[in-house]
């Protein structure tokens, strides 16, 4: 008996010690990262969630092409940093759909290199064909 109620105050000092890791940068926009998610959550259950902390312009759960399914996921932005950060840290480690979610400042997309044309030559002259496998 000892040993679990001395694994549940561990449990309990680690997860605030986690949340407050998580909370020690300050928000400068408005638009948040929510990862986490459950495969089943949607964007109506996002919108439910997030929308009591303040007036929501957005709620997207990131879906993959191939799948249809969620990533887990998912970006919510608010009109003012306030609402915010109202909404970090009323739903950082909470439960959504059954999952314990995380919510962070979204940062900035990291622009991509272009790509290249596939019929472009190399250096050498030749094209390169870039299917793996033989065909035949």
């Amino acid at each position: 008996m000892a040993f679990v109620s001395g694994f549940q105050r561990l449990l309990r000092h680690s997860h605030s010690h986690f949340t407050s890791i998580r909370f020690n940068s300050t928000l400068t926009s408005p638009k948040l990262f929510v990862s986490g998610l459950s495969r089943l959550t949607t964007d109506e259950k996002l919108t439910e969630a997030f929308s009591p902390f303040g007036q929501l312009m957005e709620a997207k759960v990131i879906i993959d092409r191939a799948s249809g399914r969620s990533k887990g996921f998912a970006f919510v932005s608010y009109a003012t940093v306030e609402e915010a950060e109202k909404a970090r840290e009323g739903m950082n480690a909470k439960f959504l759909d059954g999952w314990v979610i995380f919510v962070d400042p979204a940062k900035p997309r990291e622009p991509r290199p272009p790509q290249q044309s596939e019929s472009q030559p190399s250096q050498t002259g030749f094209t390169v064909n870039k299917t793996v496998g033989w065909c035949g």
